[in-house]
């Protein structure tokens, strides 16, 4: 898998999921996580993903199917860590929003 300049600003930054019970706040195991779903051995975009530690990607990966927690509720949480991440990679100029 082709390394990205998105993909190594991951490292060091704060975990964007912030998930009740499963963030660990570790900048050291931050990665960028990317939205399930771009088809067999395929990863969606890079501007489809969030800045996640590893209890929260482990918990957006499936753990959340051994929690209190619903599909949809996974979904909003990782959404939302898309969107805060977006914005950080805007900061970055890493993302650019052409008008």
């Amino acid at each position: 898998m082709k390394t990205t300049k998105i993909r190594k600003s991951a490292k060091g930054q704060y975990c964007q999921g912030r998930i009740p019970g499963y963030c660990n706040s570790n900048p050291e195991t931050v990665v960028l996580a990317h939205r399930n779903g771009g088809g067999m051995a395929l990863k969606n975009p890079d501007f489809q993903a969030a800045y996640l530690c590893s209890g929260c990607h482990s918990f957006c990966d499936g753990g959340w199917t051994r929690s209190n927690y619903s599909k949809n509720e996974m979904l909003v949480m990782f959404y939302e860590a898309i969107f805060r991440t977006q914005e950080l990679l805007i900061e970055k100029q890493l993302l650019i929003i052409k008008e």
